[in-house]
């Protein structure tokens, strides 16, 4: 049976240093299961110390998954940025090879007013080199966009359900708290959210289900979309009809918390699922 897995997204603030070692560590003692690895401002990470990190991991049994720059435009006009945005994915894949760290996470671009097929076949091309290349180098990492928090950026359930199916290795990050907030509030009741997993399970399969990459956290939007980031409490997200729609549809894979507080959400929504 398939595992969900809870854990932060970044270093647990309660970690003994900032470093990624006492973020695994840390994980362990609050016996969470997983940790994303935030490269938000730019891969910067030895290959030695990652491979210590990920040599902890495995020893600890705590799953890692990374985070790509926020510096990234796959549909960017210019040449330039187009290139070094592909570049940083291919960054954040090599560092997560390191971790053993098995996907990794991203903003894919942005339409800037331009029409959204042809933005979906310049990202679908950009990602299409980015897999080949993560395969020729025996990468053994899943490239997983992210679903996004507002309707200017790629990134829609439907366009990642359909970059998933067209584009080898490409797999859907579902954060359910952007899905919520680029529909103005909709996306937040049992029902909506079995409709996501019955989607990603027609479109994807079964094993889509069994290694969901995915992020939640409490959110603060407009009708424009996402804003920031809040704690659960102080959000309206119905995170325990979440959590029951995960459970039902016996979803495995990472679930990332992203709240503000990190592992407190986290060991929230970790306890909330085993009550359920």
């Amino acid at each position: 049976m398939a595992e969900l897995l809870f854990g932060t997204g970044g270093v647990p603030h309660s970690a003994s240093d900032r470093s990624v070692l006492a973020g695994v560590r840390r994980i362990r003692e609050l016996e969470l299961d997983c940790m994303e690895v935030e490269f938000v401002r730019g891969v910067r990470i030895k290959k030695e110390v990652a491979e210590q990190a990920g040599k902890a991991a495995a020893e600890l049994r705590v799953i890692l998954t990374c985070h790509g720059p926020y510096y990234i435009n796959l549909n960017a006009e210019e040449p330039d940025k187009k290139e070094a945005s592909s570049s940083r994915i291919l960054e954040t894949a090599r560092a997560a090879q390191w971790l053993g760290a098995k996907s990794i996470t991203f903003h894919a671009g942005f339409f800037l007013k331009q029409d959204r097929e042809q933005v979906y076949g310049v990202i679908k091309k950009a990602l299409a080199e980015i897999t080949s290349t993560v395969a020729q180098e025996g990468l053994e990492v899943r490239i997983s966009p992210e679903l996004t928090g507002k309707e200017t950026q790629f990134g829609s359930l439907e366009e990642l359900m359909r970059l998933s199916s067209e584009v080898d290795n490409i797999h859907p990050c579902i954060d359910f708290s952007h899905y919520h907030a680029r529909t103005g509030g909709a996306q937040n009741s049992y029902e909506e959210f079995c409709q996501t997993l019955e989607k990603t399970e027609k479109a994807l399969g079964r094993q889509a289900l069994e290694q969901l990459h995915m992020h939640v956290s409490g959110i603060n939007y407009t009708a424009k979309g996402e804003r920031n980031h809040l704690n659960l409490p102080e959000s309206d997200l119905k995170y325990k009809e979440l959590l029951r729609a995960l459970k039902d549809f016996k979803v495995g894979g990472t679930l990332i918390c992203e709240s503000p507080n990190l592992e407190e959400d986290a060991r929230l929504l970790k306890d909330t699922y085993i009550k359920l």
